[in-house]
C-alpha cells in the first residue's frame, strides 16, 4: 500500500494507480492512518519529508501502531549517513546530525532495534513482543504506554504520542498476537485474530466456509464476465470486504484488490484481512473515497446497499462509484432484488449499461446479481449562436 498527499503538480498516487499499483491519497497529519494496528510487515519512507523527530515522536508512534510485531521500518535519504552525503543535501552537518540523533532517540524509545545503516538507508525492527519494552519503560518515561485504547480504531481518531501495548505473551520468545504463515499459505490459513477469538462473531469454521463460498462465487463471475481472468481488469475494489474472501479467491488472476471495511460494518475485520497478506482500508461510504477519478477497473459491492440504505442517499454512493470507475469499467452488485432494481434505475440515468442476473445457486435465491458497465461518453459541445 502506497500513500501520498494530493498533489496537482506531481500526482504520485494517480501515477501509481494508472500503472496498476495499489495506492491511496493520504497524509500523516493529526489523525491516525485508516489502517488497523499490526497491519504491515514493512513501512518505507524515502525522502517523504515527514518531520519524524517533532511532536514527541508522534508520527513514528503511528508507524509503530500499524507495524506488525517484528516488522521493519526503512528510512532512506536525509538525514541518514549525513557524514557522506551532507554537501549534496544543501544542509549543515550540525542540522543533519541533530535530526538523525533525534530519530535514533525516538526509535529507541519505541523499543525498536536498529538492524543496519548502509549508504543513505537505515532499517529498524519492531520487537516481536513488549516483554522487554515494559521493563525499559519503567526507566524511560517518554513516550508512555497508551491506556484504555482500541488500537484498531482509526477513523477520525486523533494521533497520540504514546506506545500502543502489544497483546500479552506467555514467553519472551512468542510473537504478540500470534505468528502468521508464510506467503502464499498465509492467504488461506486461519488468521491469528480469529484463532485467538479476538474478532467477535467470526470463528475458524466460518472463515473456512467463507473462503469456500467466495471461490464458488468468483468461478461464477468468471462465467458471466469472461474478460475477468484475461488482464483487462487490474485495479479492483471490494466495497464491503468482510473477511477478504473475494480478494483471496482472485489471487490467481493478474489483479489486486483494495479491500474496504465500512466503518459501520457489524464486524471490524480489516485486521484479519491484513493478517491474510491482503490490503485494505476503513471507509464511510457516505463520504468520498481518497483516490483520483477513473482509477479502478472493477468494483465489487456485496450487501453494501443493504448496509447503507438507511444511512445516506444511495445516489451519492453510486455517483462516487462513477467517479472512481474507469470508462468501460465494470461493477458487480450483490443485494436484494428490490435494491438492485432501485440501483439500476439510478445507474440508467448515469448512462451505465446493466443487467440483473440470478444468484449462482439459481433463480429461487432472493439475492440477485447486477452487472453494470460504465459507458464511455462525453458531453455534446455547445454551438455558438450567430
Amino acid at each position: 500500500m502506497s500513500f501520498a498527499p494530493r498533489d496537482t503538480h506531481e500526482a504520485q498516487v494517480q501515477f501509481a494507480l494508472e500503472r496498476g499499483v495499489p495506492a491511496m491519497i493520504g497524509i500523516m497529519g493529526s489523525q491516525r492512518l485508516p489502517y488497523p494496528a499490526r497491519a504491515f510487515d514493512l513501512a518505507h519512507c524515502s525522502r517523504c519529508l515527514i518531520p519524524w523527530k517533532k511532536y514527541d515522536g508522534l508520527y513514528l508512534a503511528e508507524v509503530d501502531r500499524i507495524l506488525r510485531p517484528g516488522g521493519y521500518w526503512v528510512l532512506s535519504g536525509p538525514p541518514i549517513h549525513w557524514k557522506k552525503f551532507w554537501r549534496g543535501w544543501e544542509r549543515t552537518r550540525e542540522d543533519l546530525k541533530q535530526e538523525q540523533d533525534a530519530i535514533e532517540d525516538v526509535a529507541k524509545s519505541l523499543c525498536w532495534k536498529k538492524v543496519i545503516e548502509k549508504n543513505d538507508l537505515s532499517v529498524w525492527q519492531k520487537p516481536i513482543n513488549h516483554v522487554e519494552c515494559f521493563r525499559s519503560k519503567k526507566v524511560l518515561k517518554a513516550p508512555h504506554m497508551c491506556e484504555s485504547d482500541d488500537p484498531d480504531t482509526a477513523w477520525y481518531r486523533n494521533l497520540e504520542a504514546c506506545v500502543i501495548p502489544l497483546p500479552e505473551v506467555s514467553s519472551s520468545d512468542d510473537v504478540a498476537g500470534g505468528a502468521i504463515e508464510k506467503w502464499p499459505e498465509r492467504a488461506y490459513a486461519v488468521p491469528p485474530r480469529i484463532r485467538s477469538g479476538s474478532t467477535p462473531g467470526v470463528t475458524a469454521e466460518r472463515f473456512v466456509e467463507d473462503n469456500k463460498l467466495w471461490k464458488e462465487r468468483v468461478a461464477h463471475y468468471k462465467r458471466i464476465i469472461s474478460p475477468l481472468p484475461t488482464g483487462r481488469y487490474r485495479n479492483i475494489m471490494d466495497m464491503n470486504a468482510y473477511l477478504g474472501g473475494f480478494a483471496a479467491a482472485m489471487l490467481n488472476y493478474p489483479v489486486w484488490v483494495m479491500n474496504v471495511v465500512p466503518i459501520n460494518s457489524n464486524h471490524d475485520t480489516l485486521g484479519v484481512i491484513y493478517e491474510r497478506g491482503l490490503i485494505g482500508t476503513y471507509q464511510d461510504w457516505c463520504e468520498a473515497f481518497s483516490t483520483y477519478p477513473r482509477t479502478y477497473d472493477l468494483i465489487h459491492a456485496s450487501g453494501l446497499f443493504t448496509l447503507y440504505q438507511n444511512r445516506c442517499d444511495i445516489t451519492y454512493i453510486l455517483l462516487e462509484m462513477d467517479r472512481i470507475l474507469r470508462p468501460e469499467g465494470t461493477v458487480i452488485f450483490r443485494d436484494t432484488v428490490e435494491l438492485l432494481v432501485k440501483i439500476q434505475s439510478i445507474t440508467d440515468g448515469m448512462r451505465w449499461k446493466s443487467q440483473i442476473m440470478d444468484h449462482e445457486s439459481g433463480p429461487f435465491n432472493p439475492e440477485k446479481i447486477l452487472v453494470a458497465v460504465k459507458t464511455y461518453w462525453t458531453g455534446e459541445a455547445t454551438q455558438k449562436q450567430l
